[in-house]
């Protein structure tokens, strides 16, 4: 009889993961076009009458991109990133110090198809990750491949409604096929969408669909996944063709949910939460439709437009399941409410962001997903986002200790169980602009980056406490933990 030990893998990713558009910059470099987040904007101190705030809307994006092609572009910090186009081979040697073997990031599309239709890709972008990911294999880690990043060219959002749009999965594919053969030698494992499932948090970056481009925005949300789980699983396909030896993932953030209370109808509220979560894994793992998906949709009174070839195209599945875990919630339902409540914990502490710090809830949500797919899986966005304070004598972060060293022992527990963990990516290994505030006051890194959330600073590169500690848990794979 098989027994399961208490330890990670000998051959165990430990990585770190970030995203073009939150970490490269050079928004004006190599024939680059505008993406979804390059007009994401850092609001806190900009005068009320300035801002640009509410629903992504078609005046939104007009407004954002004048500003930008105008110069003005203080207030979207994503624009900056951490400068990483220019300084990724100083940046790669310090995560190799930290002991990595793995890295994960993402292409900007719009480096690849500045407005996301041309016939041909364009070669200072294609360029451009040769280098990167010739560096990240020099310095002995294996690359972990984002296609879609919160990185749509911002022409498909203005004249196509991004995925809304049937014509963007033909475009998507194109680009994807292009990059999959260019870099069919020196990448295995890729991740096609990052975070599919974030219809509410991230839905513009996410799926590119203006409030005011559509009659029912949260059905043209679900029909644009839909089109994009069509487009993931012809990738898949393509895929296989280019490089058998690919192994293509897909994505979701863990949304974790308890009830909140012993009532059934919280228990219900539960259910029909996860049940929603698990749609995007069902599909893209199974390979069709779940039952309760078409009831959501028939009981919201959304019409979800299948075509001709959608039900055999999904059948190209994923080789792994991979998710991001920050948080976790509560979930209440009333007998008399078809509407779930979500609600925070008050057993647990929360981040300075609000954000619930649940270690034993990663533990719970790694043996969920194993049980109901039994697939490997890779952990590819971890961490917390802390204000970290520079110090004459460095930064001091017991706090991210702390955090990385309570998660790390339920992935080890998970494995005890029985679960087929074959990786972790710390987010981000070093500070970049924050995906959901856009600002660089929210770190995650165990490399602080001297920049603030205008993009003022040196640009220095310094190791926090919390690197020497993480370095050390690697050396030794886990096994103080």
């Amino acid at each position: 009889m098989k027994k399961n030990k208490r330890e990670f893998p000998k051959n165990f990713l430990w990585g770190g993961a970030i995203a073009a558009n939150q970490s490269e910059g050079a928004y004006d470099v190599g024939e680059k076009g505008l993406n979804v987040s390059d007009i994401n904007e850092y609001v806190s101190d900009i005068p009320p009458e300035e801002r640009m705030e509410g629903e992504i809307t078609s005046e939104f994006i007009e407004k954002a991109v004048k500003q930008i092609n105008d110069g003005k572009i203080q207030s979207f910090p994503k624009l900056r990133g951490i400068d990483f186009y220019h300084t990724y081979k100083d940046d790669l040697k310090l995560l190799k110090e930290l002991g990595l073997n793995t890295f994960r990031t993402s292409i900007n599309w719009s480096r690849i198809f500045p407005n996301g239709i041309e016939e041909e890709p364009n070669e200072a972008g294609l360029k451009f990750y040769d280098q990167l990911f010739d560096e990240i294999l020099a310095n002995g880690m294996e690359p972990m491949i984002t296609l879609s990043h919160y990185e749509m060219p911002i022409y498909l959002t203005t004249h196509y409604q991004g995925w809304y749009s049937r014509e963007v999965i033909n475009h998507f594919v194109k680009y994807c096929k292009a990059v999959l053969e260019r870099y069919k030698d020196k990448v295995k494992y890729w991740i096609v969408v990052n975070q599919i499932n974030l219809i509410t948090y991230e839905s513009f970056c996410n799926i590119g669909v203006t409030e005011d481009g559509v009659g029912n925005l949260m059905e043209a949300k679900y029909q644009g996944l839909h089109n994009m789980m069509v487009a993931s699983a012809k990738v898949k396909e393509a895929a296989q063709s280019i490089n058998p030896d690919f192994e293509i993932g897909m994505m979701v953030f863990a949304d974790k949910v308890y009830p909140a209370s012993t009532k059934p109808e919280d228990a219900l509220g539960t259910m029909l939460h996860a049940q929603m979560e698990y749609f995007f894994t069902d599909v893209l793992l199974r390979g069709k439709y779940p039952n309760y998906a078409f009831r959501f949709f028939e009981e919201q009174g959304y019409d979800i437009k299948f075509y001709d070839g959608d039900e055999e195209a999904l059948k190209n599945t994923a080789d792994f399941l991979s998710f991001s875990y920050y948080y976790t919630n509560l979930v209440s339902k009333e007998s008399n409410d078809n509407n779930r409540s979500i609600l925070p914990n008050p057993n647990l502490e929360a981040s300075p962001w609000g954000w619930a710090v649940d270690p034993i809830g990663l533990r719970i949500t790694l043996n969920d997903y194993y049980d109901r797919y039994q697939c490997p899986i890779y952990i590819t966005e971890n961490g917390i986002g802390a204000f970290d304070t520079l110090e004459s004598d460095g930064v001091h972060d017991d706090y991210r200790r702390y955090y990385y060293e309570e998660h790390l022992r339920q992935v080890k527990e998970a494995i005890y169980d029985g679960v087929d963990v074959r990786g972790y990516y710390a987010w981000g290994p070093i500070d970049i602009v924050s995906c959901s505030s856009n600002e660089m006051s929210k770190r995650y890194g165990f490399i602080y980056v001297d920049i603030d959330d205008y993009g003022n600073g040196s640009k220095k590169r310094l190791k926090k406490d919390s690197f020497a500690w993480f370095q050390k848990t690697i050396q030794e794979n886990g096994a103080r933990l």
